[in-house]
């Protein structure tokens, strides 16, 4: 089943009516992903305010879910011993048949799978596992919609659709639509519940769709089997042994020796009735329908339609199963891809509650944010396309736009101008395109709009590291070579300002080369390929497309929403104290020994590890200085993203394939590092980014 936009506060407002104290707690399955993260501080931020117990459990892998769902989420169902509950999949379970993984399975005929346990997935990624959008019902409610008329006995659920009147609380596998079900899913919803109200048949294949027009000689009345030779379409004896659609064979029509058959007089047929008439090869016609009636004899009445053999009907079943199985195929086959994010779907729940503020809109800001970190698109994981506009607006591309938009009309909202402003600064400072680095106030905890260049932690590195570990500038500039070096240089050339300026700390740089950065960059940066390197100046007509946000937390800090997501993206692939100096040059240590680096073949070591680094990220979405302690370890990795993708490059290790490019990190000191598939996605896009510019390159010259 599927809760569809519009309705999307129905379900949590059903839960907040019927939970008391002795029920169960909400128990939230999260990913290890900063959306996901995002959205599980907007979740749990209101199940707090509504006095609702929940259970937080992060999952890793397919193995984590597995094992969550026998050891929680089995116990709650009603026939073991459990009264039921609402269990929730943040970023999980979306790809997946969900009732199977979490052991929601009937082990006896008629038994309730679910037993009262109600099941919310909430993802990104697509395509959705349609068992879990079309189906997920209780069997009672399944047959229902099976057997009888679904609007006049279901008026809860047409189609899998849950409407207005839909009682929760019964069970089953919900999924909650951002939009594209309802738009975008129509075919393959019939194809699926076609297949689902079919009968089981087997399809061992050996009959094809040729079999409905290519009819089969009938058997001898000796019982020998007849010959495998087929005969030719033009040849009359097959024509006349050939089976009506019933499944018997025609009889063949035996012509008098004496005379044919067109010398005898024959009647015209009567209307309503259908005549057939064969060439044969003397240049003869017979006629196929039988002897009229004698005159005496009463006129007869129209003769009732023929019905369909057994064997005909198995093979239009056939036929109509194999078209809606290949419906169904071709859309698990389009590929990977993501959609909305969640932290911006849960948003979308707390403003319908009329519950939303500054800490639930940072918190969607922040995980819409760090989809681009991760190449997560509606086409898929990979290299973002920018826009000549500039700024971050390689997500989603105009769906992902209307999102941004929408928040920076949220932010203009909840963060009104301040009055007390009389020298106007704000707006001086919006206006002049400066990046802010500091808080208005003591006291500022607002959200700003900023022209954010696409930059690399621009407020906590040097001007020049941060261009230097900028991927958009490193594919565009070829920063692994030494020619890309000098064209880094140059670009800092004329835009007037010195190596020893872009070196230092960029909240200490001179405030007049501040104020003047973003007008050199759309100046200067096209010149060099990099026409979406900054966002342009406010207009009327596209308001402030590509701009970034920014949040004050008073004198402490001053970051975007990319800064945030970067620094909990480290935290969740190295950990907050993942940085250890060793002697030996400064190689990279994860904190285990190499006695402790043995084969972990069920993965439970590791998914501890993750579990560590989930609640080091989780406290530090609200603690600004656990962000501001784990600023190095995203430094560090980012530092080595860049030297790791440089040797490959340089040393010419990355294999040219048919489909794809390949390339494998077996030495230097990152090698443990990226070991966490998170960071060596991102390692892959900075590679891939990087390839893609000199492919395009070498086909442009």
């Amino acid at each position: 089943m599927y809760l569809p936009r519009e309705l999307i506060s129905h379900l949590y407002l059903h839960l907040v009516r019927t939970h008391h104290a002795q029920s169960s707690p909400v128990l939230i399955l999260v990913a290890l992903e900063p959306d996901a993260l995002c959205a599980c501080r907007i979740l749990t931020a209101l199940l707090k305010r509504d006095y609702i117990a929940h259970n937080i459990i992060p999952v890793s892998g397919y193995g984590d879910l597995a094992r969550a769902g026998e050891s929680q989420v089995r116990p709650m169902r009603i026939q073991n011993g459990g009264s039921g509950g609402t269990a929730v999949c943040l970023g999980v379970g979306g790809l997946i048949d969900i009732g199977v993984m979490l052991g929601l399975e009937a082990t006896e005929e008629g038994e309730d799978p679910t037993g009262g346990v109600e099941v919310w997935i909430i993802d990104a990624r697509r395509p959705w596992n349609l068992s879990n959008v079309f189906g997920g019902k209780p069997p009672k409610m399944a047959l229902g919609e099976i057997n009888g008329n679904i609007r006049s006995r279901l008026p809860e659920i047409s189609y899998g659709r849950l409407h207005q009147n839909y009682r929760p609380g019964k069970g089953g596998i919900i999924v909650y639509d951002d939009g594209d079900i309802d738009e975008e899913l129509a075919v393959e919803r019939e194809a699926y519940l076609a297949l689902e109200q079919m009968p089981e048949i087997e399809d061992d294949g050996n009959e094809s769709d040729e079999s409905d027009t290519q009819s089969e000689s009938p058997e001898p009345a000796g019982g020998t089997r007849p010959s495998k030779k087929r005969k030719s379409w033009s040849d009359p004896d097959e024509e006349n042994d050939s089976e009506d659609e019933d499944g018997r064979p025609r009889q063949r029509r035996r012509s008098n020796s004496n005379g044919s058959i067109s010398s005898s007089p024959v009647r015209p047929p009567r209307r309503g009735l259908l005549s057939t008439s064969t060439t044969t090869k003397m240049g003869s016609t017979s006629s196929n329908i039988s002897r009229s009636a004698s005159p005496s004899s009463p006129p007869s009445s129209p003769l009732p339609p023929k019905q369909a053999s057994p064997r005909t009907l198995r093979r239009r079943l056939l036929r109509m199963r194999r078209k809606h199985q290949s419906v169904v195929e071709a859309y698990y086959s389009m590929g990977s891809s993501y959609s909305e994010p969640i932290s911006s779907l849960l948003y979308s729940l707390a403003e319908l509650l009329g519950r939303e503020d500054n800490e639930f809109l940072w918190h969607a800001i922040v995980g819409v944010s760090s989809l681009e970190l991760y190449g997560r698109s509606m086409t898929g994981v990979g290299i973002s396309n920018s826009s000549d506009s500039g700024g971050p607006t390689g997500w989603g591309g105009e769906r992902g736009e209307q999102i941004r938009q929408v928040l920076r009309d949220e932010v203009r909202r909840l963060n009104p101008p301040n009055l007390n402003d009389t020298r106007g600064e704000t707006a001086r400072g919006e206006a002049s395109g400066v990046i802010p680095t500091t808080a208005q106030s003591p006291t500022d905890t607002s959200i700003r709009l900023s022209p954010e260049p696409r930059f690399l932690l621009i407020r906590h590195w040097s001007l020049y590291d941060s261009m230097l570990h900028s991927p958009y500038l490193a594919a565009r500039l070829h920063i692994w070579s030494d020619f890309g070096r000098k064209r880094l240089h140059k670009l800092l050339a004329k835009m007037g300002v010195s190596l020893s300026q872009c070196k230092q700390s960029y909240t200490h740089m001179d405030m007049d080369l501040k104020r003047n950065l973003r007008h050199k960059l759309l100046k200067y940066a096209p010149q060099y390929g990099l026409d979406g390197l900054a966002p342009p100046p406010a207009s009327a007509g596209k308001g402030r497309e590509g701009w970034g946000f920014v949040r004050s937390w008073g004198w402490k800090a001053c970051m975007s929403a990319t800064d945030v997501g970067v620094i909990i993206g480290a935290i969740l692939e190295v950990g907050k104290s993942g940085v250890r100096s060793t002697g030996n040059g400064g190689n990279w240590d994860r904190g285990r020994s190499e006695k402790q680096e043995v084969a972990d073949e069920d993965g439970k070591e590791e998914g501890e590890e993750f579990v560590g680094r989930f609640w080091e990220a989780y406290d530090a979405l609200e603690n600004v200085e656990a962000l501001k302690l784990a600023l190095p370890t995203a430094q560090h990795l980012h530092r080595a993203i860049l030297r790791t993708g440089t040797s490959l490059i340089s040393k010419k290790q990355i294999r040219h394939l048919r489909a794809f490019r390949m390339a494998v990190v077996k030495e230097g000191p990152d090698v443990l590092l990226f070991t966490h598939p998170a960071a060596l996605i991102k390692l892959a896009l900075w590679i891939g980014e990087a390839v893609a510019e000199m492919e395009r390159e070498e086909k442009g010259s």
